[in-house]
């Protein structure tokens, strides 16, 4: 087995290192990076532009640019969410919790340097799982059945309502209402519109882009509108400004490597993608952390773990799509897409008839971090001297992009007004106190958790208890049901001592 891996290995390098390739790569991972910094253009979008081009590329080729750009983004994506609170993909929506607290204390630097690092280890452990144990791994969530996908989405659900630093309640109840935002559209079976208020444009859904961009940046923008945010934020980053101090480094280790096997576990099962990874990795840190209340206000494990998630979910989303022909997320159905526009079918036979471009594009992903690696510190100064631009020119120029990147994926200018409206709702749950991610994960989890139920049911003609009577499935419930038992006690034993104190 040893002697194979080897040998798959040189013939990836030979691959990879071609003039051409290393080209593809590095202009893929470029283009993705910039793609990120822009809040509302992802790679969704950037990948679909793109792909009238791959009609000319060799396959090869085209896999290993079209990857650069999608995990490039995702260390793009992290600059906007800390510099600006706006997120320049949805799986970074989290890192503006505690990436722009950091920025707005002057820490904007070491923010951007830990994230590089917390990426760049992320996708190396997503890089090392598809090299050695995707066999392994595909097999595990294969043999998932329906039952054991809608647990997991329960779990996640639970989880993201502990994301809320105030009131778990407030946190399942903005979870609700992603549901219900996501339900919104065409029912799967029954094929008839639900929730559309009578507009057509509904009927595919709401925009995750829009509903993302609404509640975290324009509610953002609407916020800072009357705020003289002039020096507030570090005009000036330098290389010695960007060393952690050696208690960044203490408290970023296990959140690294806790939030790269969350990322690589979640990335591995079809449908879930880098978003759910990340807001699940941050959920995780928040509990195990001994000063929790940190979070929210510049901790940087509030960055560390969703970073390392969602860059090593990107990575490891690559082991369905390769090997099974099943997308690890959206993006990688555009990934089969050109796969299929090449004649090339993904799945099992694709390593053994084509080994050339399935460990080609192995090798050009470790090629890919190590470029961003390299390209994102030196540019860390020039993100950060976004910051010196006025706001008055910059916030009109973010809403631009932003209603440029929401109108460019479907073409319907209803995506854009979506966005204004979900920034009104936004700002008003920022006046209130709610909890925007929770809303965000159910909002994505509520559709394939509805799917995964409805299926699981009608395999078992009815009977609830298959969530029960299969092993893994009623572990995770029992699981979810530890966590958010623990949830509620410590919510409940926190306003006791609040109680406790102002009594005192």
């Amino acid at each position: 087995m040893e002697n194979d891996l080897i040998s798959s290995i040189s013939i990836g390098l030979a691959t990879a290192l071609t003039w051409s390739n290393l080209g593809f790569c590095l202009g893929g991972v470029l283009l993705g990076m910039f793609v990120g910094v822009l809040p509302g253009i992802g790679a969704m979008t950037a990948i679909s532009m793109l792909m009238p081009l791959v009609y000319h590329l060799d396959p090869t080729s085209a896999l290993i640019m079209l990857g650069g750009i999608w995990y490039g983004t995702a260390y793009g994506g992290s600059i906007a969410s800390i510099l600006l609170n706006l997120p320049g993909t949805p799986s970074t929506a989290v890192t503006c919790l505690d990436g722009y607290p950091m920025a707005r204390q002057g820490r904007a630097g070491i923010a951007l340097f830990m994230t590089t690092v917390a990426s760049f280890f992320g996708a190396s452990v997503g890089i090392v799982l598809m090299m050695l144990f995707s066999p392994v791994i595909v097999n595990v969530a294969f043999n998932f059945t329906s039952a054991e996908y809608f647990s997991l989405m329960v779990l996640g659900l639970i989880a993201a309502s502990t994301i809320s630093a105030e009131s778990p309640v407030k946190g399942l109840a903005m979870v609700g209402i992603g549901i219900l935002l996501g339900l919104v559209g065409m029912d799967l079976y029954a094929s008839v519109p639900r929730f559309t208020l009578g507009f057509y444009e509904l009927l595919e859904g709401i925009s995750l882009v829009a509903l993302a961009l609404g509640i975290f940046g324009v509610a953002e923008i609407i916020a800072s509108a009357r705020i003289d945010q002039s020096g507030t934020l570090m005009s000036k980053v330098t290389f010695r400004s960007m060393i952690p101090t050696q208690d960044d480094r203490r408290r970023s280790l296990m959140p690294m490597v806790r939030g790269s096997g969350v990322g690589a576990f979640f990335g591995i099962l079809p449908g879930i993608g880098p978003s759910i990874a990340s807001f699940l990795a941050y959920a995780w840190e928040r509990k195990v952390a001994d000063e929790p209340q940190r979070f929210g206000h510049g901790a940087i494990e509030g960055i560390i773990a969703p970073e390392a998630a969602n860059n090593a979910a990107d990575q490891a989303a690559f082991i369905p799509t390769m090997t099974l022909g099943i997308p690890g997320s959206p993006t990688m159905a555009l990934i089969i897409g050109v796969l299929i526009i090449h004649g090339i079918t993904p799945g099992p036979t694709l390593v053994t008839e084509r080994p050339d471009l399935f460990w080609g594009l192995i090798m050009s992903f470790w090629i890919g971090n190590i470029l961003l690696l390299i390209i994102n510190i030196p540019l860390i100064g020039i993100w950060v001297r976004l910051l010196q631009v006025p706001y008055g020119y910059l916030y009109p120029a973010v809403v631009m992009f932003m209603c440029i990147g929401a109108f460019t994926i479907h073409n319907n200018p209803f995506d854009v007004f979506s966005i204004m409206v979900f920034g009104l709702v936004g700002y008003g749950m920022r006046v209130l106190a709610f909890p925007v991610a929770p809303l965000i994960l159910g909002f994505v989890l509520g559709p394939l958790m509805e799917e995964h139920f409805r299926r699981a049911m009608t395999i078992s003609f009815g009977d609830p208890m298959v969530f029960l009577q299969r092993p893994v499935s009623a572990g995770i419930l029992a699981i979810t049901a530890l966590f958010l038992l623990f949830s509620l006690v410590s919510f409940i034993r926190t306003k006791a001592a609040g109680t406790r104190a102002r009594g005192g």
